[in-house]
Parts: structure tokens; C-alpha cells; sequence
């Protein structure tokens, strides 16, 4: 069957979001490569230094540490408008393939997701949706739990954990009936008791979670980590800024963008 006009035009936008991100990664490894290439040079001439005031007896001298940067981009915490709730018929009722591109202490890091697109079909158009609209580009992740649930939750825009698209959606989707959500389980966050309230929020669990079901069922499960859970993982061992179980991770993860086709 030929595709429909909607979905041509679905797969057009999806390829020019593609090569817009391609683009982009080849820009940033470009900078990244001359700031190393400065970096050498400085280590060069500290080392020189060194050696030099060694040998004139100059104990004391030391070299100057060289100056150190971040790849990341900058986080706007600013309030975003996501459109309008797209119709779950936009998932295809198939799975995508997705790719989150986070950058953890100034390193780029890939998680690859696959969408289920039968199974979540409102969840998946959303997201796919909001990722073609660059909507999640320069987001933090705003929340870690390390203990009863493991999980990452992003998606938030402010950082509050109280942003969202400018909608809201449900029923839940696909949650599992024993409560369990293995790890690398790709899910929508939602208010408490209340099915309506999806937006843009999501989590990644990182370690085998039961979350309890509440007043509203489960949690949508909406796909899967297929590569990169190693880099959420290691994340969580870090820790949250203040120590507790619940709060924002040690190491700031930035969403750098979001591709799926």
C-alpha cells in the first residue's frame, strides 16, 4: 500500500530532522577538536615550563593548570509550548527507533530507544511529535530516585517537574498488570491518581523497579532502551547533589536532542 500524504510528509520531516542533527554533531565534534587541539598546545607549553624552571634550579615553579571546558549546551529552563495533542493514528501502530543523545559531564552519550507504537500509540505520537519539534533540545534531566524505584525523569523543560506541553493526555497505556518495570523500560510520568495528566515527562528506568499501581492503574510503557542503559547507570552511581534518594543527579544530564524515524 503507498503511504498517505500524511505519512510522506511524517517521513519528510523526520529525514530533515536527521540530517539537521547530523549536521549538528559534525559542528560540535569540529569545536571539540580544536578546543583539544588548544588544550595539547597548552600542555605542551605548561610542560616546557616545567622542565625549564627544573633546570635553572627554580623548585618552586609550577605549571599552570590548563583551562578545562564542556562540550554541553547551555539549558534554557524556560517554558515551552508543545502544539497540539497529535492523534494516536500518527504512531502507524508500528515500532520506532529513536535515539537520545545526552551529554553527562560535558560527554556526549547515545541512548537508543525503540517506540511501541501499537501498544502506546498516544504516548509514541506525542513524543515523536515534541522530538520533531526540537522540543526537548537543551533539557535537563531534573530528577533521579536510587532507592524503592530506580529511575531517571526527564522530559520537563522548566527543571520543576511541573512542566509540560501545554496538554495533557490519557488513558495510561500498556502498563504492566504485576507492577514490574524491568530495567530499561522507557515510561510517561503522570500526577498521582490521575490518568489525564501525560505530557512531555518521561523516565528511563535504569534497575529493575516495582512502581505500585495507584487510583489511576500503572505507568505507560512506551519502549525500550535497546543501547546506552550503561550510561544512565553509571548516572545513578553518582548520586543525587544532596545525597538523598530522590533528587537532582550529581552529574547533570543534558538532552542534547532527540531523532526517531
Amino acid at each position: 500500500m503507498a503511504p498517505s500524504k500524511r505519512e510522506r510528509e511524517y517521513a519528510r520531516k523526520r529525514q530533515a530532522k536527521w540530517e539537521e542533527r547530523q549536521r549538528e554533531k559534525r559542528e560540535r565534534r569540529r569545536r571539540i577538536g580544536v578546543v583539544v587541539a588548544i588544550l595539547a598546545v597548552f600542555a605542551l607549553v605548561a610542560g616546557g615550563a616545567v622542565v625549564a624552571g627544573m633546570s635553572g634550579s627554580q623548585a618552586g615553579d609550577t605549571a599552570a593548570d590548563a583551562p578545562t571546558g564542556t562540550a554541553c549546551p547551555a539549558v534554557s529552563t524556560d517554558a515551552r509550548d508543545g502544539g497540539t495533542l497529535p492523534d494516536p493514528d500518527a504512531a502507524e501502530g508500528r515500532a520506532w527507533e529513536a535515539s537520545l543523545d545526552l551529554c553527562v559531564d560535558g560527554t556526549t552519550e547515545t541512548v537508543a530507544l525503540e517506540l511501541d507504537g501499537e501498544r502506546a500509540p498516544q504516548a509514541v505520537a506525542s513524543f515523536v511529535s515534541l522530538a520533531e519539534q526540537g522540543y526537548f533540545d537543551a533539557t535537563a534531566c531534573h530528577r533521579l530516585v536510587t532507592q524503592g524505584i530506580h529511575v531517571l525523569q526527564c522530559g520537563d523543560p522548566t527543571a520543576s517537574g511541573t512542566g509540560g506541553p501545554g496538554y495533557s493526555y490519557g488513558p495510561v497505556e500498556n502498563a504492566p498488570a504485576d507492577d514490574v518495570y524491568p530495567a530499561g523500560t522507557l515510561a510517561m510520568a503522570r500526577r498521582g491518581g490521575d490518568a489525564e495528566s501525560m505530557g512531555s515527562q518521561f523516565f528511563l528506568v535504569y534497575e529493575d523497579s516495582t512502581i505500585p499501581s495507584d487510583a489511576a492503574g500503572g505507568y505507560t510503557v512506551f519502549g525500550t532502551v535497546t543501547s546506552g542503559l550503561d550510561v544512565v547507570q553509571a548516572v545513578a552511581d553518582a548520586g543525587t547533589t544532596d545525597g538523598a534518594a530522590d533528587g537532582s543527579p550529581t552529574s547533570p544530564v543534558i538532552i542534547e536532542g532527540v531523532e526517531t524515524q
